[in-house]
This record gives C-alpha cells, sequence and structure tokens, in this order.
C-alpha cells in the first residue's frame, strides 16, 4: 500500500456490532455510547494509552508538498473533529520536532500529541544503525528533543512499514533481523540518554503477501523496547477492486493458514496496545465510490477489538502511486458519514 484502556469498549458502544450486522452499518455512526465509560473523563498515562476510549488522529495532505501542520487544521475543520495525534514524517538527519509541529501540540485549546515517524537508517541501512554507525543521528534528535521538547510526551515510529524494505538476502544490510536489531538499538540509545518522554511504536503494513514470508515473525522488536504495536492498512471502497473490504478486513488480514494481524498481536503480545498508525478507505482516481460503509464499519469493529487504542487516518488525494483517492471528501455522502463518525463520543480522551 502506501509507502511511506481500562473500560472495554464493548461495553462502551455495546450493540453496534449487532446494528451493523443488521443494516449494513447504516445507523452504526449514528449511534453514542450512553454508558457510565462514556460519562467518565478518560486520560492517557504514561504511556499514553487512554483509560478509555479510543485516540483519534491523523495525517493529511500526504504527498502534497505542502506544510503538514497547515494540512492538518484544515482537515480537522473537514472533518468536524480536532485530532488528538499529528501523524509526522521524517528521515535520515532531517531536525524535528520543526516549529510548527511544536506549536501543534502546545495549542492550550487542542493540544495533540506527536506521532513522529523516523528513518533513521535513510541513505544508509539498518545494519549500520545497530552497529553504532549513525548514532550521531540519533544523538543530535535525543539532544533536540531534552532541549526544545522534554516537557511533553510523544510516539516515536522507527522505519514505518518496514516490510516492504526487507532484503532477505544474507549481508544486504536490510533483512528482518537488521530491522529489530536496529529498532532496538534506537530505543535503547534514546532511553539511556535520557529521552524519557518518548513512547515507541512499531508499525507494520499487516499485508497478507508479508505475513507469509519466513522471516516476518523476526521483524518484532521485542516487548521490552515496544511501548504499542501499530499497523498501516487501507481498505477499498471500490467493489472488485484490490483489497475491498470493511474496516474489519483492514484490521485483521491474514496469510493463507495464518493468524490475522490483530488476532496475532493480542495472543503473541497481550500487554501491547494497538494503534491503527494509518488507515484509510480508497478508490481509484476519477472513479469515484461512497465510502460510507467503509467508515460506518470502524465503531462495531472497535466494540469487537478492544486492543485498539487508537487510529490516525491517513487522507490523501493522490496516494504515491497516484492511482489513489484515500481523502475522506471524495464524495458529499463520504463526507457526512465520516463526520458522523469523528463527532462520537467514543473519541474523547483528554492528555494526561
Amino acid at each position: 500500500m502506501l509507502r511511506k484502556s481500562v473500560y472495554s469498549l464493548a461495553a462502551v458502544i455495546a450493540g453496534l456490532g449487532a446494528a451493523f450486522a443488521g443494516s449494513a452499518g447504516a445507523h452504526a455512526a449514528d449511534a453514542a455510547p450512553t454508558t457510565a465509560a462514556a460519562k467518565t473523563a478518560c486520560v492517557t498515562d504514561a504511556k499514553l494509552v487512554p483509560s478509555c476510549n479510543v485516540l483519534w488522529g491523523a495525517a493529511a495532505g500526504g504527498f502534497t508538498g505542502k506544510p503538514r501542520d497547515m494540512e492538518l487544521r484544515n482537515w480537522e475543520k473537514l472533518s468536524g473533529r480536532t485530532s488528538t495525534i499529528f501523524h509526522t514524517y521524517h528521515k535520515g538527519d532531517e531536525k524535528f520536532p520543526t516549529p510548527g509541529e511544536i506549536a501543534m501540540s502546545s495549542d492550550p485549546a487542542h493540544p495533540r500529541v506527536l506521532l513522529m515517524n523516523w528513518r533513521v537508517e535513510y541513505g544508509s541501512n539498518w545494519r549500520n544503525v545497530a552497529a553504532g554507525k549513525l548514532d550521531h543521528r540519533i544523538d543530535a534528535f535525543a539532544a533536540r528533543v531534552k532541549s526544545t521538547y522534554a516537557d511533553k510526551k510523544f510516539f516515536l515510529i522507527l522505519n514505518h512499514e518496514p516490510e516492504d524494505d526487507v532484503r532477505p538476502a544474507a549481508g544486504s544490510g536490510m533483512t528482518a533481523k537488521d530491522f529489530r536489531a536496529s529498532f532496538r538499538h534506537v530505543i535503547q540509545r534514546l532511553r539511556a540518554e535520557g529521552v524519557d518522554n518518548m513512547v515507541s511504536v512499531v508499525a507494520y503494513m499487516g499485508n497478507e503477501k508479508w505475513m507469509a514470508q519466513s522471516w516476518w515473525k523476526d521483524l518484532y522488536p521485542g516487548d521490552d523496547v515496544t511501548d504499542w504495536i501499530g499497523l498501516d492498512s487501507y481498505v477499498s471502497a471500490e467493489p472488485g477492486y484490490y483489497h475491498h473490504g470493511l474496516f474489519g478486513d483492514l484490521v485483521n488480514r491474514r496469510a493463507p493458514g495464518g493468524a490475522g494481524f490483530y488476532d496475532w498481536a493480542v495472543k503473541n503480545h497481550k500487554s501491547k496496545p494497538i494503534m491503527m498508525a494509518e488507515w484509510g478507505a480508497y478508490h481509484r482516481i476519477n472513479r469515484v465510490f461512497d465510502k460510507s460503509a467503509q467508515f460506518n464499519s470502524v465503531l462495531p469493529e472497535l466494540a469487537k477489538r478492544p486492543a485498539i487504542k487508537a487510529i490516525v487516518y491517513f487522507d490523501t488525494k493522490k496516494d504515491q502511486f497516484g492511482d489513489r483517492d484515500i481523502s475522506i471528501n471524495s464524495s458529499a455522502r463520504s463526507l457526512a458519514t465520516f463526520k458522523k463518525l469523528a463527532a462520537n463520543p467514543l473519541f474523547n480522551v483528554k492528555i494526561g
């Protein structure tokens, strides 16, 4: 695809799954939680896990070259909800968090948490990162965080969607085990340098093609260096097109004979919250299809999958290949349905 909570959600939005099954999701986005959890102030803990409900976020303006902070503000106005998570992307020696990112997360009226995505290995490879050959990048980032951003928690993803970058040949420097070693080295070094406001995320593609590879199991960095498990996954609103389906399909794709991604994560890493670090519904450019079914399917699936504690939409009119529209407003009806989803109190969470 793209290149680059103590309370049970089932209790929070009880009955939505059945409603969706009976009506293809026609009314799911209109339903609002009415339980005690919905009336409780949901707050995040030291690892940014909400005590109840689900964190809401976005990355907007992808592949446009426009300032991401400006694009996110526009997207928030369009969708009707301020994002709790602001997903940004960086590589190599880029200096971040940027002034714009700091300003977005320092807005007193609408504080946002940064989800910073960093390809440390850019221009090199994972083996060199693990060997310490790019420690100057890690150390510079640590120093910058401690001097400009020490007072706020933030999420850090290292090389999202690593499956697409794996080169399994021995000596490539980009094997799955190289990724694991690289991830471990960066997180451990940042922690050793006193970056204690970082919450680490490993973000997979969760594509059945990659999950079927013998090396896929070697990617996971280890519970000791992983705070959240992330997933970047998309679904088509266009019948008959690649990965046509609903929200439940994108969170739990499975290799033939294997477990779905969500099932794998909750079975093997029970203590780890799951983040949809990127998600979206698409159709091909100039072939507009209503995305209401996809957007209406979100709440029932979250009710069935309580380990998902955050969802972050990736919005763009054109993906990196220029052939898919992942925007929420590709049609008026799609936007209206998404706005109903965004308005749901399930996404009311206060940053602690």
